[in-house]
C-alpha cells in the first residue's frame, strides 16, 4: 500500500507496538488475523503506518459506538 503523499512508511513490531498503544503480541496477531499486512524479511517484521493508524482509528470507532 502507498500513501497519498508518497512511498510506504514502515517501522519494526516495537514502534508500530508504541504508536498504536498497544504490546508487540497485538501487532503481530493483528498481521495473523489478516488486519494488517506485514512487511520486511524473515526474522524482520515491519507494519505501514497509514495502515496501521487506520485499524487502530477504526478499532476506537467500533468500541465508542
Amino acid at each position: 500500500m502507498r500513501s497519498a503523499t508518497g512511498p510506504r512508511r514502515t517501522v519494526p513490531t516495537q514502534l508500530a507496538a508504541l504508536a498504536a498503544g498497544v504490546t508487540e503480541a497485538t501487532v503481530r496477531k493483528w498481521a495473523s488475523r489478516g488486519k494488517l499486512t506485514r512487511y520486511g524479511r524473515p526474522g524482520r517484521a515491519e507494519y505501514d503506518l497509514d495502515e496501521l493508524r487506520s485499524l487502530v482509528v477504526d478499532g476506537r470507532r467500533k468500541t465508542v459506538e
